[in-house]
């Protein structure tokens, strides 16, 4: 009686004919071994299909056994010297841990620790060390070079690498996460910290696949529209096994597969650890991601195990070892790599007396050499080399590794490896020790850990120069400009967004955009460097018509016959079409935009995104890969599209937006504005464009736009300045000789609200009004602020006034400012309002709710009725009018004082 346990047996313990069983799989051996695997997949797909057509219910397994992709004689041998390469880890990994070790062996005057991580790149060292050695591509004469985005927790050993490469000091090394100063390296990937280095913001979990998978859209896209041969570049993607639970690192594989991206690889560093534990303690999570993958349609290449293995698999006819892989579940996996090889022996060989039996001749030692298949240079390269020559399909490369591999009993596969930035003495010569680092120990006396970097005449620096000159340089490295100049047309090439409306005529702010869009395509240098991408709303936002004008991108065409191809503005897909059509996927059509914002650095090609979108599905539903943005230097424009708490009428709660302008104001770069009219949006757009494209300023443009049809003014002559720092006088009183005056400050849609108040004021309460436009309270806010600090810091010097300060000073009266957004947004100006000026403000704090716009105006508190109120109120607090003026004004226009707070309704 066998000693298996019954899982071992699996579809076998009910066979009621295994001699047939035997005498099927015998055949199909002998199918694999004379006529080749290929053969057999073929067999086997004409099997499962006829079984499908006689209705036999097929279930479908998306994984294969818990083994290596690629067998041992299958494997493209490395060509590289891996001895030189060995030593060059080690001293990487050295390097890598002394930084960190350093770093938090400071004494700072108020406590606490920089922090750092160790262990992952411990256990990415060899991935990384054969992609720099034999397959990444600096940008060089015929190649625009390979994309990298890194795992943001190994960055000491991407510094290591580049320390000894020449690229860095040792006092940038000494100063790592000390950055105040100028001397320091950033903690993680950080493109705005160290503009030549870093390409993509990674470290924030999930968002560096999602971006990744954009990107390499975006290479296909400039080829498809000739615009750059991004023909043989990659785009490489490195994550953790734990980050796949982010829902954007998976949220967009399928994508990747029906755009058929085989630029793309992702290498999912499987060390089966997160950051407090296993990542599928009682599962396998590489089983998992292949099953996940391979159904999304990517070619999945797995590599669990080392060469050490190859001779133990080899002898495993019975699929003994195979099977106990199979069913030994992660945390177990970690367990091993936790203690040592004589726990192997008993806790996973001696699951089975034929596997005790298998290693009986091995040692202790020889147990614990059998390596994962991340650590084993040769099996790497090989899986590189399967993933970079594979078409048609993008491939994900799931390697096994083990976490804090070389750290020792001070971290490596323990659930605190993650954590892990302090190493004792003796934990430290133990490092030294296992990567035979020449450091003697009287050199790491008194906790002193010296950096090692051999002479630049050795082989292994003399390697390290060769394989990167090969490659065509340095990786990573950004260029923080394009080298080319793109002009922008002025301002009057827009002059039919600029003029008045005709008499009758209303249109809204998105009208304005579509035809200031418009008019930059007919552009002949700028029109093909725009990127309208959108997300399922083309005809909310009126720009149905770009569908015929411009095409949808689409790698396959049209292959069918649009169901409106009888209409003008019918939908049209082309393989060099130039919108983004992202479907309802407002992280997709951003990671979009990123990928086209940054095209200048990735590319050396400046495009002009412009990304529309709801604008309450903006930045509160993206706001991580907008702070990302931020951190790339990304240069574009971002839409808010039906903005406002109460224009936006009929949709409700989750559709009403209140709050974008408070968010975007806290991205340092985004320049957002709030405009009212179309010669607003088409200056403020034209401004973008010359800071953007001209300048090649570090900036983004967020602009809301509104649906709510209305008569435009058009542009008041010498406004132009005054528009783009966030004010001008729209409309200037004339009071008479001892009138009152109060000064009307507003945004968007409720602008004319405040015009509107204007005429209440003027002809029913005698009381004269200016009619300020705001197209940006954050724009103002920050000048302000400027002013405050220079004067703070400068205090003999003669003080800077604020913009706002500058604006109101001339005019007499108190200011009331009304805007569809949280009363936050106008209250940051409320400092630089000038002296002796009451200042009140009106905003729709609180939940959104469906109904007519007026009557949201009426609940929100920011109609024509309550800014004449608020007015009144100022006036009489500044004595000029009787409180009964107030009480007088509420009574008149049915405003029920003892309703709830909107802000609580």
């Amino acid at each position: 009686m066998s000693a298996l346990p019954e899982s071992f047996l699996g579809p076998a313990a009910n066979d009621p004919d295994r001699q047939e069983t035997r005498e099927w799989l015998d055949a199909l051996s002998a199918v694999i071994e004379t006529e080749g695997p290929e053969r057999a997949h073929f067999l086997l797909e004409q099997l499962l299909e006829h079984a499908r057509q006689n209705s036999i219910d097929m279930p479908f397994s998306a994984t294969t056994g818990y083994v290596n992709t690629i067998e041992p004689d299958e494997e493209e041998r490395c060509p590289g010297n891996l001895e030189i390469e060995e030593r060059l880890r080690a001293y990487m990994r050295w390097n890598a841990m002394a930084m960190v070790v350093r770093a938090n062996r400071l004494n700072p005057p108020d406590g606490g620790d920089l922090g750092g991580h160790i262990s992952s790149f411990a256990s990415l060292a060899t991935m990384l060390g054969c992609g720099f050695n034999h397959f990444w591509h600096a940008e060089h004469e015929g190649h625009g070079g390979d994309l990298l985005y890194i795992q943001g927790h190994s960055s000491p050993g991407i510094y290591a690498r580049a320390y000894l490469e020449g690229r860095l000091t040792e006092e940038q090394l000494l100063n790592f996460r000390q950055e105040v100063d100028g001397k320091g390296l950033s903690s993680y990937p950080h493109p705005k910290l160290m503009p030549e280095f870093w390409q993509f913001p990674t470290v924030s979990m999930g968002l560096g696949p999602i971006m990744g998978i954009y990107q390499a859209r975006f290479l296909k896209y400039l080829h498809a529209r000739g615009i750059a041969d991004t023909s043989n570049r990659k785009v490489w993607v490195f994550c953790g096994d734990g980050e796949m639970d982010e829902p954007e690192s998976l949220g967009a594989i399928g994508l990747a597969a029906r755009e058929k991206l085989d630029n793309l690889i992702f290498v999912v560093n499987c060390n089966l650890q997160r950051l407090d534990g296993p990542v599928r303690g009682n599962g396998k999570i590489i089983q998992e991601l292949e099953g996940e993958f391979r159904g999304a349609g990517w070619n999945v290449i797995k590599l669990l195990w080392g060469s050490y293995w190859d001779p133990l698999l080899a002898r495993d006819k019975e699929g003994i070892l195979k099977q106990v892989m199979m069913e030994t579940v992660d945390g177990d996996y970690q367990a091993f790599r936790a203690n040592d090889g004589a726990f192997v022996r008993k806790h996973f060989f001696g699951r089975h007396p034929k596997l005790l039996e298998m290693v009986s001749k091995m040692s202790d030692e020889d147990i614990w050499r059998l390596n994962r298949g991340g650590h084993d240079p040769q099996k790497v390269y090989a899986a590189y080399h399967r993933a970079v020559n594979h078409k048609g399909q993008p491939t994900v490369l799931l390697i096994k590794t083990v976490k804090g591999f070389g750290m020792g009993k001070s971290g490596e596969g323990k659930n605190t490896a993650h954590q892990t930035k302090k190493l004792t003495d003796d934990d430290i010569r133990a490092f030294r020790d296992r990567f035979n680092i020449p450091i003697p120990d009287e050199q790491l006396k008194d906790g002193n850990i010296p950096f090692y970097k051999p002479a630049d005449d050795t082989p292994e620096m003399k390697y390290l120069q060769e394989r990167r000159k090969a490659l065509g340089g340095y990786l990573p490295k950004r260029r923080p400009k394009a080298d080319e100049q793109l002009p922008v047309p002025d301002l009057s090439a827009f002059q039919a967004v600029l003029e008045p409306t005709a008499e009758g005529r209303e249109i809204s702010t998105t009208q304005a955009y579509v035809r200031f869009l418009t008019t930059l395509l007919r552009d002949k240098t700028l029109g093909p460097r725009v990127v309208p991408i959108l997300v399922d709303e083309a005809r909310t936002f009126g720009m149905e018509g770009l569908f015929r004008q411009i095409g949808i991108y689409n790698p396959e065409g049209q292959k069918y016959t649009p169901v409106d191809k009888d209409q003008v503005m019918y939908y049209r897909e082309d393989k060099a079409g130039q919108i983004l059509q992202e479907g309802i996927n407002e992280a997709g059509g951003m990671c979009s935009w990123i990928a086209a914002a940054t095209s200048y650095s990735t590319n050396n090609r400046i495009m002009i995104p412009f990304y529309v979108y709801y604008s309450m599905f903006g930045f509160q539903r993206i706001g991580d890969l907008a702070w990302a943005a931020g951190d790339m230097q990304a240069r574009g424009f971002l839409l808010g599209g039906t903005s406002g708490r109460t224009t936006l009428n009929g949709e409700g709660l989750q559709h009403q937006d209140g709050h974008s302008h408070i968010l975007a104001g806290t991205i340092p770069n985004c320049v957002s504005y709030d405009p009212t009219f179309a010669h607003e949006v088409a200056v403020i757009m034209h401004h973008g464009l010359k800071r953007m494209v001209e300048r090649q300023d570090n900036v983004f443009f967020y602009i809301t736009l509104l649906n709510e049809n209305y008569a435009h003014p058009g542009l008041k002559p010498g406004t132009e300045e005054q528009i783009i720092k966030g004010m001008y006088l729209l409309q200037e009183a004339q009071p008479a000789p001892g009138q009152l005056l109060v000064n009307l400050l507003g945004s968007g849609s409720i602008l004319r609200e405040s015009m509107f108040a204007k005429e209440l004021l003027e002809k029913e309460w005698g009381i004269a009004a200016n009619v300020w436009s705001c197209p940006s309270f954050n724009e103002l806010a920050r000048e302000g602020q400027d002013c405050e600090r220079w004067n703070l810091l400068h205090p003999q010097q003669a003080l800077r006034v604020p913009f706002v300060t500058q604006q109101l000073q001339p005019h007499d009266g108190p200011v009331v400012a009304s805007t569809d957004y949280m009363k936050n947004y106008s209250e940051q100006i409320r400092a630089f309002i000038p002296k002796g000026h009451v200042y009140k403000v009106l905003g729709t704090d609180g939940f959104g709710r469906s109904d007519f716009r007026y009557k949201l105006r009426e609940h929100f508190e920011v109609n024509r009725h309550y800014i004449v109120v608020a007015a009144l109120k100022a006036l009489a607090e500044e004595g000029k009018l009787p409180l009964a003026k107030v009480a007088e004004a509420i009574e008149k226009y049915g405003i029920k004082t003892e309703k709830i707070n909107p802000l609580y309704a």
